[in-house]
């Protein structure tokens, strides 16, 4: 799979690489290999997870800085913002009552 597609009633797609798709998928807890689904009642706790993996993300790059590493922070997309869109979508589906499914 090249990209992932997460599909909802309530949002339009949201289309991720697969290597980033991959990751949050695993973040969650959830097989990327194939299809799958988050359920409503899942939603608040992964949008938990990810807050969670964001944190600890941040963490770890603040104890490798490097200050005359030449590449920059802003060269480079964070997990909070890779993350920012899947956790809207979240959200707004738990609020909708709504599953999120990816790979149908």
């Amino acid at each position: 799979m090249s990209v992932y597609r997460f599909k909802s009633r309530e949002t339009g797609d949201l289309v991720m690489l697969a290597q980033h798709g991959q990751r949050l998928l695993e973040i969650l807890g959830k097989d990327p290999s194939g299809p799958g689904v988050i359920q409503p009642r899942e939603m608040g706790a992964a949008v938990q997870a990810i807050r969670t993996a964001v944190a600890q993300d941040e963490a770890r790059s603040k104890q490798d800085d490097d200050p005359q590493d030449e590449t920059s922070a802003a060269d480079t997309v964070s997990l909070r913002m890779r993350s920012a869109p899947l956790i809207e979508m979240l959200q707004r589906c738990e609020q909708a009552g709504v599953d999120i499914v990816w790979g149908v």
